[in-house]
């Protein structure tokens, strides 16, 4: 037997496991993190771009865009440097300001801000909070696709210079995190960020639209959309991480917002991607704790992983402490549908970016048997269809002592791909 710890929100769940029965599917990564200087030396060796100090000078006014509590991005030790490097070339820090690309999820608490950026930029550095449905705090920019009018935080507009940072990943749908996201949908209204989504479904065929998933970006309907409106604002400067299980930068990319990120998700998707021989009866995955399980939202991304290494018909055990619920207050409006394609006609009807997740977790909650050990009310659950325990081993305890398994202690860093 082997023992191995499952993150769950800030702490952990002890797993006994049968290493004869079960294979760990988990990126191979340093405890620690890049030290400043490792972090300054790769700021200071952009990928496709001028140094920073030749693109920011003095005179200039300069956004920081950031994350908020959903992503670890290490992005206080990166924005620390930032700033002080700005200082440096003759920016003045009241001519900086750093602002929360949070989309539509919920606004960064103080709380939050201070372990996002330290208490000496947080306390320094003027910050700016995005509502992607204020529109007074919005300017139009360009069209969509379809033609709607494209409309992100007038702050993007009213510097002179903007920086993105962020950190890179697998998304489910867009194909990686970072890079172009920052912009859309991290700072864009409810009705762009619904319209770069919407993209995601094939509403003519049914279910996904071809070429849109995790890994993907050539031909990524959702991804190229984001990054056309992300070249509207033409950042300055792109700082994206890739951090490992604490939350600590690994590998960090400077330089150019579309050629860097690009190198980052070859990066990523090279040291992230688990080969397998086949798909297995039972998955037991972790998000990898706080901030991933911070709410239902973004812990059905490490179930969508889950999904590509488990049978048909086999059981995946989710561990995702939740402790803000769902994420939104109308997502269970969504499980209200018969099914997920009874699901897929509504959002065809009327579209939401939350009701497409709903799908996206309804659709797996059909194909397997996701038992779950979180905060959120057992009521709850039943309605969105799956099977509430309290306990890991209470999730095991009916499995057949035969079944063979896999375990992903961080399940969205993490893409099973059969080999």
């Amino acid at each position: 037997m082997a023992t191995i710890q499952l993150g769950f929100g800030h702490g952990s769940i002890d797993l006994d496991y049968d290493d004869t029965r079960f294979d760990v599917l988990s990126p191979a990564e340093s405890e620690s993190g890049l030290t400043d200087s490792e972090i300054g030396q790769a700021i200071e060796t952009p990928i496709a771009s001028r140094a920073l100090e030749d693109l920011i000078q003095s005179g200039d006014t300069v956004l920081i865009v950031t994350s908020d509590a959903t992503r670890a991005t290490g992005g206080a030790q990166i924005i620390d440097l930032l700033v002080r490097r700005l200082i440096q070339t003759g920016i003045a820090p009241s001519d900086i300001a750093i602002i929360f690309a949070t989309g539509i999820h919920r606004p960064v608490t103080r709380e939050e801000k201070l372990e996002l950026l330290t208490p000496f930029i947080a306390e320094r550095i003027r910050t700016i909070d995005h509502d992607a449905d204020a529109a007074a705090n919005l300017v139009e920019i360009g069209t969509s696709q379809r033609g709607t009018p494209v409309e992100v935080n007038r702050a993007l507009k009213d510097f002179s210079k903007v920086i993105l940072t962020g950190a890179v990943g697998f998304h489910y749908f867009a194909g990686f995190t970072g890079g172009r996201k920052a912009i859309c949908p991290g700072l864009a209204s409810a009705q762009t960020i619904s319209e770069t989504h919407m993209l995601a479904m094939d509403f003519d065929r049914g279910g996904r639209r071809a070429g849109v998933g995790a890994g993907i970006l050539t031909g990524n309907a959702v991804s190229d959309e984001c990054e056309r409106i992300a070249a509207l604002i033409d950042p300055a400067f792109i700082v994206n991480s890739i951090v490992n299980e604490r939350g600590l930068p690994q590998r960090v990319f400077a330089g150019h917002w579309r050629a860097a990120h690009r190198r980052a998700c070859e990066t990523y998707a090279a040291g992230h991607s688990q080969t397998i021989d086949e798909k297995r009866e039972v998955v037991i995955v972790s998000c990898g704790g706080a901030p991933y399980d911070i709410n239902m939202i973004q812990a059905h991304k490490a179930l969508d992983m889950a999904a590509h290494a488990c049978n048909e018909g086999g059981t995946i055990v989710l561990l995702a402490e939740c402790p803000d619920g769902h994420g939104r207050n109308d997502f269970l409006k969504w499980f209200e549908s018969v099914d997920s394609r009874s699901l897929e006609s509504r959002l065809q009807a009327a579209y939401e970016v939350n009701g497409q997740t709903a799908w996206a977790l309804l659709t797996k909650i059909e194909r397997f048997r996701v038992r779950i050990i979180t905060q959120i009310g057992r009521d709850e659950l039943r309605r969105m269809r799956m099977i509430p325990f309290g306990s890991l081993d209470q999730a095991l305890s009916d499995l057949s002592t035969n079944a063979a398994g896999y375990i992903m202690p961080r399940g969205a860093a993490s893409l099973p791909v059969i080999h």
